[in-house]
């Protein structure tokens, strides 16, 4: 139990801290906050003319402003808490378990109301800010990275992003790329599939029902065959594969087809 000296001491510390920290609060505008963008708190109207970096640097700043006023206000909070409880005469004493908090503990920290046992911060958080994410490799977070899928998986995403624009420029890369909008790593990748006629091409495991999708893509792989002189990426085929693909025959089913109809 403290006595009443005790307890007019730690009045005096709460009240003065409690003015020192308003007043703090009230000079710096809450750490600049009140403003509602960053921009303000700079004197500058928009984000248009500034470096990527210089706005990252802006929002860090911003962000560790936000951090600090929650701190000094959540500091606030307690102080009051505290001084509450001494008008109500419960200062001193745990309010979960009702038992008396230890003189160190209160010359320590003056504003708790709880002892060690129920003290509400007993866990660190291990969370982290999002933001660190970008410390981390690039891939190996996601399903189908690390692994020989063919599948759209999250390089592509990253790809199909990039291809609109990012901060690299062609003195980024040891070989400049032909465009501006082939500015981002394998930019020459195919996206969603591995060889050039799989963007038009449809046909089952065994190559049967072929589909062939005229695109762009499409004349531009039939020109490069024409001009190797040669019927696929693999080579001429074989004497019993090349049937299926004649026009001849392709005629001839189709004329089966209708008969049977």
């Amino acid at each position: 139990m403290l006595t009443n000296e005790q307890m007019s001491t730690f009045r005096s510390q709460l009240q003065k801290a409690k003015e020192d920290m308003e007043k703090r609060l009230k000079e710096n505008d809450h750490f600049d906050i009140e403003n509602g963008h960053y921009h303000q708190s700079m004197g500058e109207l928009s984000s248009y003319d500034n470096h990527p970096a210089d706005e990252g640097s802006a929002l860090y700043e911003r962000e560790k402003d936000i951090a600090l006023n929650d701190h000094a206000e959540d500091e606030l909070k307690n102080i009051e808490h505290a001084l509450k409880a001494i008008d109500e005469g419960t200062y001193g004493t745990c309010q979960v378990c009702g038992k008396d908090i230890p003189l160190e503990r209160l010359e320590a920290l003056p504003t708790t109301t709880y002892c060690v046992e129920h003290s509400p911060d007993q866990v660190s958080s291990t969370q982290r800010p999002v933001e660190e994410g970008v410390l981390l490799p690039p891939f190996g977070k996601f399903e189908y990275d690390d692994t020989d899928n063919v599948a759209f998986d999250a390089e592509d995403s990253w790809q199909e992003v990039a291809k609109w624009g990012t901060s690299n420029s062609p003195s980024d890369f040891a070989v400049s790329p032909d465009h501006y909008n082939e500015t981002y790593i394998e930019s020459d990748d195919r996206v969603g599939y591995v060889e050039d006629y799989e963007n038009f091409a449809a046909n089952d495991i065994e190559g049967r029902n072929v589909t062939v999708y005229p695109s762009p893509r499409h004349e531009e792989y039939e020109e490069n065959l024409d001009e190797e002189d040669t019927m696929s990426v693999f080579g001429d085929l074989k004497p019993y594969e090349i049937d299926p693909y004649t026009e001849e025959v392709a005629k001839e089913e189709k004329r089966n087809h209708t008969d049977d109809k």
